[in-house]
C-alpha cells in the first residue's frame, strides 16, 4: 500500500466539508504503521469517496517495495470494497465517480441467458444442475462475466455476505487493501452469518433427522453429529445423479452449506483454545439456531486473512477498544480517525415528544399516545413527508390500526416483509405529504431534501433480551455493549433525513427510554451528536385534530398498495410472513 497517493486517488473533482483533512489524517495513520484504520465519518462525509481513495492506494501489479515477499512474487495486489448493505452497493454501482469499482453479486442476482432458462437464476441454471454441463455461452453469462471482470480489476466491490462466502476462493484471493463501508456492525453481522439455522425450511433431510428437545450444548453437539452424517449421505446420492432438477440443485447447494457449517461448528466447539462461545435456542417446532458470541475466529478466516491493510468506515464506531474486542483486532495496531460533522446542528434538531415508556409491559398504554402525537405532527408538517421508525412489525401493525381509528390513513403508508423495497420506492416517488411507517430502516436510507423532512423514533432500539446472545452478554455484565448498540442505531436513524450541509430535518423522540439511553451512553457519544442531544427541546404542536390532517391521499395508487392489509398483518403475527433477518436480535425487548 502507498498511502501517499490517497489525495490523487480521490475520485471527485473537488473536496467538500472535511474530506481533504480526512484524507490527510487517514494517510498519516497508515504511514505510522497501523494495519487497520477506523474512519469515524458522520452522515454526509462522502464515505464512499473516501473509501475509493483508500482503495486506490493499494499495491498494483508491477509496483515494487523491495520486500523479500515481493521478490518471491507473493505480495498481494489490488483492493476490495465491501459493505453489509445491499442498497449501499447499489449506490456505488450507480455513482459515476465510482465507475472503476467492479461490482460482483451472488449468483442468485443474475439470470441465465440460455434459451428457455431466461427466468432461471444462475444458481439454478443447467450449469448448476447437470454434471459436466458445457455451457455454450458461458463467456457471455452475466454472472461469470462480472466475476471475471471483478477478479481482474484493481478494485472489486461486493456485499459483505458475498465477500465472506468467497473466503478461500481461488478467484477472490488475498488483496493488498480491504475497505469495509458501514463497518460499525461488523461483529454482529459476522455472528449472523456464522449462525446455523436447523429448521424444517433450512434442513432438506429434516423429516429423516428431527432433533430432540435440547438441554444444553451437549445435546446440540450430539444432534449436529447425527445430522452431519445424514446430510453427507444425501449429498452422495445427489452427486451420483447425472442431471438434477432445479429443486434438487437447490437441495444439493443447501446440503453443501450445511455440511460445511456443521463441520466448522463441531470443530470450533471441540477446540479448547477457541475464543468462541456458542449458545443455542430452540423453538416450539424443535428448530434449533446455534449462534456464536464474539466470533473472532470466523472473522479472521473470512475478513482479516483477506488483506494486508484495512480501512473500516462508519459514522457509529462509538468505542474503539470495544469495537476491536468484538471484531478480534489488536487495538495497538488500530488507529481511529475522526472526521468532523460539517452539517449545522440547527439543521438536525432533536425534539422531545416522549409519551412514556415503550417497553412490552408499558406499550399498550403508551402507543395510543404516540399515535395521537404523530397526528399532531402531521398537522405541524402539513406539506412535508414524514417517516415513522416503528422498530417492530407488532408496533407498526398497532399504529396502522390506530391511524385507521383516527381516520387519517389516507396519509399513511406501510410495508410488510415481502414488499418493503417496492413500498419504500413508491413513497419516495410520491409528490404529497404521506407518512411512511417503517420497520428496520434506520440504516442505509438516503432521504435527502424533500424526500422526508421529519421522522419519529417510536422506541429505544435496545437488543432483544430474549435472544440467547443478548442474554449471555448481559449475564456477563456487558451492559456497555447493550447501551452502545442501541445508541448506534439511534444515531444511524437520525442521519436518514439530513444528508447535506444545506439539508434540514427534524427527529422526534416518542419513547422516554430514549432520554434515559442518552444519559447512560453519553460517554460513548461522538461530540457532534452530543451537541444535538444537548439542544433537545419540547416543540409546540397543534392540538389533536384528525379532521385537519386526514386529507384525500397524495397518489392515484390503489389503496391496497398504500398501506398493509389486515390479512398481511395477521399472517405475519401468526408467523407465515418472515420478519427482518436480524429480528431475533433486534426485537421488542
Amino acid at each position: 500500500m502507498d498511502p501517499s497517493r490517497i489525495v490523487e486517488e480521490f475520485p471527485a473533482p473537488s473536496f467538500r466539508g472535511a474530506q481533504e483533512q480526512a484524507l490527510s489524517d487517514i494517510r498519516d495513520a497508515f504511514e505510522a504503521g497501523n494495519d487497520v484504520v477506523l474512519v469515524r465519518a458522520p452522515t454526509g462525509s462522502g464515505k464512499s469517496l473516501l473509501a475509493r481513495a483508500i482503495a486506490g492506494c493499494a499495491r498494483q501489479p508491477g509496483s515494487s517495495d523491495g520486500s523479500d515477499d515481493e521478490v518471491a512474487g507473493v505480495r498481494p495486489v489490488g483492493a476490495y470494497y465491501t459493505t453489509p448493505q445491499v442498497s449501499q452497493l447499489d449506490d456505488v454501482a450507480g455513482d459515476e465517480l465510482l465507475e472503476d469499482l467492479s461490482v460482483i453479486r451472488g449468483k442468485s442476482n443474475y439470470s441465465c441467458i440460455l434459451p428457455g432458462e431466461t427466468s432461471t437464476p444462475v444458481n439454478k441454471a443447467p450449469c448448476a444442475r447437470e454434471r459436466g454441463f458445457n455451457c455454450p455461452v458461458k463467456h457471455r453469462c452475466p454472472y461469470f462475466s462480472d466475476r471475471s471482470i471483478a477478479s481482474n480489476r484493481s478494485i472489486a466491490a461486493m456485499t459483505l455476505a458475498y465477500f465472506m462466502q468467497t473466503a478461500g476462493s481461488d478467484v477472490f484471493g488475498k488483496r493488498d487493501v480491504v475497505v469495509v463501508d458501514e463497518a460499525h456492525g461488523l461483529a454482529e453481522w459476522a455472528e449472523m452469518y456464522a449462525a446455523i439455522e436447523l429448521s424444517p425450511s433450512s434442513v432438506p433431510v429434516w423429516d429423516g433427522c428431527e432433533p430432540p428437545e435440547i438441554d444444553g450444548l451437549g445435546d446440540v453437539e450430539d444432534y449436529a453429529e447425527r445430522l452431519l452424517g445424514t446430510c453427507s449421505r444425501r449429498q452422495e446420492e445427489l452427486r451420483g445423479e447425472v442431471e438434477l432438477t432445479p429443486s434438487e440443485a437447490e437441495e444439493r447447494d443447501r446440503l453443501a452449506e450445511l455440511v460445511r457449517d456443521l463441520k466448522w461448528f463441531l470443530e470450533d466447539l471441540r477446540d479448547i483454545e477457541s475464543p468462541t462461545t456458542w449458545v443455542a435456542d430452540q423453538s416450539e417446532n424443535l428448530a434449533i439456531t446455534v449462534k456464536p458470541l464474539d466470533p473472532a475466529r470466523y472473522l479472521h478466516h473470512t475478513v482479516w486473512d483477506r488483506g494486508e491493510k484495512f480501512a473500516l468506515l462508519s459514522a457509529t464506531i462509538l468505542n474503539k477498544d470495544a469495537f476491536c474486542r468484538g471484531a478480534g483486532l489488536d487495538p495497538d495496531t488500530v488507529a481511529l480517525v475522526d472526521v468532523p460533522h460539517t452539517f449545522p446542528v440547527e439543521n438536525r434538531p432533536l425534539y422531545d415528544v416522549t409519551q412514556g415508556k415503550m417497553t412490552y409491559e408499558d406499550r399498550d398504554e403508551t402507543l395510543p399516545k404516540v399515535a395521537r402525537t404523530v397526528v399532531r405532527l402531521m398537522a405541524k408538517h402539513p406539506d412535508e413527508k414524514g417517516l415513522i421508525h416503528a422498530h417492530s412489525y407488532a408496533i407498526a401493525d398497532r399504529l396502522h390500526e390506530l391511524f385507521d381509528d383516527f381516520g387519517v390513513s389516507a396519509r399513511i403508508r406501510g410495508h410488510d416483509r415481502e414488499n418493503r423495497d417496492a413500498a419504500l420506492s413508491g413513497w419516495k416517488r410520491s409528490d404529497g405529504a404521506d407518512v411512511f411507517v417503517s420497520v428496520k430502516m434506520e440504516e442505509a436510507l438516503d432521504l435527502k431534501g424533500d424526500l422526508c423532512r421529519w421522522q419519529v423514533l417510536c422506541k429505544a432500539p435496545y437488543p432483544n433480551t430474549n435472544d440467547s446472545r443478548v442474554a449471555q452478554r448481559l449475564e456477563d455484565d456487558q451492559w456497555g455493549w447493550y447501551y452502545r448498540t442501541a445508541l448506534r442505531t439511534v444515531i444511524q436513524a437520525c442521519g436518514r433525513v439530513v444528508r447535506a450541509p444545506d439539508d434540514y430535518g427534524a427527529t422526534y423522540l416518542a419513547d422516554s427510554s430514549l432520554l434515559d439511553l442518552f444519559e447512560r451512553s453519553r460517554h460513548d457519544m461522538p461530540e457532534w451528536f452530543e451537541e444535538q442531544v444537548d439542544r433537545t427541546s419540547r416543540p409546540d404542536l397543534p392540538p389533536f385534530d384528525p379532521d385537519s390532517v386526514a386529507g384525500d391521499g397524495s397518489t392515484t395508487e390503489p389503496a391496497s398498495t398504500r398501506t398493509e392489509s389486515r390479512s398481511s398483518a395477521s399472517a405475519r403475527r401468526s408467523g407465515s410472513i418472515d420478519d427482518h433477518p436480524l429480528s431475533d436480535v433486534w426485537g421488542d425487548g
